[in-house]
């Protein structure tokens, strides 16, 4: 485990401004009890959902073990309709199933073409959206998408970071949620946006030795809470109990800021999308010169970088 471990705080009753004011510029998580949601907290049962939800073909991650992987994709896809889905993710098992009688269920909603359209529950579930109320904490303008959850008893979530700002409404069910800063992907062994440490309780430190520097942050959620992740904070979900959760995404930066063709929320900025290709180019320029001379002449890269790009409060 990380040696250590902070809990995100928990603030009841914040108001818009307290939030836009005081809260939102410090760039941290923060677990926001009492906002007013809805009637979906109280609403949102197995049986409504299947009810309300009817028989809408939606596409899942259907996984064997609890812990899925992006990275090596231990998951495969398969179309259920939705009511089904419900019923499925809701059972610890299945009489009906695609690979195992456990296997576990993750619905992330997707827009209509995902290739052209984000995410918005407001449009692919509306009868739903009647019963959510968003906190009013971002302007209209900033929004980028509201994506619908579920997910099995026991499912944990690879750890990966967001390149948006992020409310995780969780409307029903419990979560386990570790995050770890930006400031400490060199400690998180990265593969694109992504975590190759699945097991963040028990890591192999053998394998990942400096996941031990890591700072994890950590808090519980329950039916009405909300988790405010700022954007590039890696976080890891577990579901402790079959939920159901939302989660709106807006953008902190100028909409010029984001790649116009993403329609996931996950590419990054098009200024570090440009740095990154740079990158690469140096790299391979240096692969031209024998070992010792391109040893010498990165690490002399690494130093101009951390001196004139990190910030000054980085360390």
């Amino acid at each position: 485990m990380a040696e250590t471990c902070f809990p995100v705080p928990r603030l009841e009753g914040v108001s818009r401004e307290q939030f836009l004011q005081q809260l939102y510029p410090q760039r941290k998580p923060l677990v926001l009890k009492g906002i007013d949601l809805g009637a979906c907290t109280s609403r949102w049962t197995v049986d409504y959902l299947c009810q309300v939800g009817g028989r809408k073909e939606v596409k899942v991650h259907v996984t064997a073990v609890p812990q899925m992987d992006f990275i090596s994709k231990n998951f495969v896809y398969r179309t259920l309709p939705f009511d089904k889905l419900v019923q499925r993710a809701a059972e610890e098992k299945h009489k009906e199933f695609f690979i195992s009688e456990d296997e576990k269920y993750y619905l992330r909603s997707l827009g209509e073409d995902p290739r052209k359209d984000v995410a918005d529950i407001r449009k692919q579930f509306p009868l739903l959206e009647r019963d959510i109320q968003f906190p009013d904490f971002f302007n209209e303008e900033q929004f980028f998408s509201s994506v619908f959850r579920i997910s099995s008893p026991g499912l944990q979530l690879w750890t990966h970071y967001d390149v948006m700002d992020n409310f995780l409404i969780q409307v029903t069910g419990k979560k386990r949620v570790v995050l770890f800063s930006p400031r400490d992907a060199q400690y998180l062994y990265l593969s694109g946006s992504k975590s190759e440490v699945l097991n963040i309780d028990k890591p192999d430190l053998a394998r990942y030795p400096l996941f031990s520097k890591a700072k994890r942050y950590e808090c519980s959620l329950e039916a009405g809470d909300v988790l405010f992740i700022p954007a590039l904070w890696f976080h890891n979900v577990i579901s402790e109990e079959f939920g159901v959760g939302v989660n709106v995404f807006w953008k902190h930066l100028p909409s010029e800021c984001y790649d116009k063709t993403d329609t996931y929320g996950n590419k990054d900025p098009t200024a570090a999308s440009r740095a990154a290709q740079i990158l690469d180019r140096a790299l391979r320029t240096l692969s031209e010169l024998p070992e010792e001379y391109r040893d010498f002449y990165a690490r002399r890269m690494v130093l101009h970088i951390q001196d004139k790009a990190y910030s000054k409060n980085f360390e």
